[in-house]
């Protein structure tokens, strides 16, 4: 049975000023040379929640919530600030403020952007993830307790859309891509690479209760191809190389489902994440990957795409998000 939208009343509309701070809050249009689809994505947010008839007010930088802004919530998407941990600081200027607003507290928006910590949260559930190991700048960098195997990925431990992600295929290559990390100033996560492709659980929060939507699956050509930023940021051609589809495999889901609701009490409440596992589907294997909270809401990602499926128009999606976020803070 499908759950109904949430609104928001005229009258909380009529009551409230919200912010609206995003890196592209007030872009014009068109790709971003650097971040590409995701100017657009914020753009159509900032349209969504105008059409909304909500008192809007915006912003694209930190500064802004320095001081007191005048508002009564704030919605977030200023979330990579291009500094380590930046996940955290939006939630914390408005903590710091007591200012409601949108998403996961700081701490849990920090365990969510930290690779290691969310695994190793994974793995006291019981949930089925790779083996890996960190290297924290500044820490040796031994072999001792890598996950060693024919192919291995290497990224920077808190990151998003695979910034920075590398492969390698020994221990010396293993070294000189955590030395390129470590200089980019951010710890590295090392682990074996997974052949398969990667099924999204976007969740969200209604009544008080998680929300599984439909699930999505980015399906590889190859399976062994390391998906790139340029690639998810619209910056280069990727159409031959992987599409999101819908994911319905009636013996793999209701896995899925479970784990990510195992997973989610880890976070809960957080208003919206998503949820990745990678799936291997000749072998039938799922391992636990990530969670991305505060993640990508654009209608053409897994969010947009999942909820059409829901039968939810986008601006549904977006004012229910808002609408419980706003009623869990005793706004409306």
């Amino acid at each position: 049975m499908t759950v109904k939208p949430l609104t928001i009343p005229q009258e909380a509309k009529d009551r409230l000023t919200i912010m609206f701070i995003a890196k592209h809050a007030k872009w014009g249009g068109g790709l971003h040379p650097e971040d590409g689809n995701h100017a657009l994505y914020h753009v159509e947010v900032r349209q969504i929640l105008e059409s909304l008839g909500l008192n809007l007010k915006l912003a694209d930088k930190y500064d802004a919530l320095f001081d007191d802004p005048g508002v009564d919530f704030v919605f977030p998407l200023l979330n990579r600030g291009g500094f380590l941990n930046s996940e955290m600081m939006l939630p914390l200027l408005c903590t710091r403020l007591r200012l409601p607003y949108l998403g996961a507290s700081p701490i849990l928006r920090g365990l969510s952007d930290d690779k290691h910590l969310t695994k190793l949260c994974a793995v006291s559930r019981g949930i089925p993830t790779a083996p890996w190991k960190i290297f924290r700048r500044g820490a040796p960098v031994t072999e001792d307790g890598a996950p060693m195997a024919e192919r291995m990925v290497i990224k920077p431990n808190a990151s998003s859309a695979s910034w920075g992600v590398m492969d390698a295929h020994d221990w010396t290559s293993v070294t000189r891509a955590i030395a390129e990390i470590h200089d980019m100033g951010h710890d590295a996560i090392m682990e074996p690479f997974l052949i398969g492709s990667d099924v999204e659980v976007p969740v969200i929060t209604v009544g008080g209760q998680p929300l599984v939507m439909p699930m999505m699956l980015f399906q590889q050509a190859d399976p062994s191809h390391l998906r790139t930023y340029y690639e998810k940021r619209d910056l280069v051609d990727r159409t031959q190389k992987y599409q999101l589809v819908d994911f319905e495999d009636a013996k793999i889901q209701p896995i899925i489902d479970e784990l990510t609701r195992k997973m989610l009490g880890e976070f809960f409440p957080f208003d919206y994440g998503r949820y990745e596992f990678r799936v291997d589907l000749e072998k039938g294997e799922v391992r636990f990957l990530e969670v991305n909270l505060n993640c990508n809401l654009w209608s053409e990602k897994v969010f947009g795409r999942s909820a059409k499926r829901y039968g939810w128009t986008q601006p549904q999606l977006i004012e229910t998000i808002l609408a419980e976020s706003l009623d869990r803070h005793g706004l409306i």
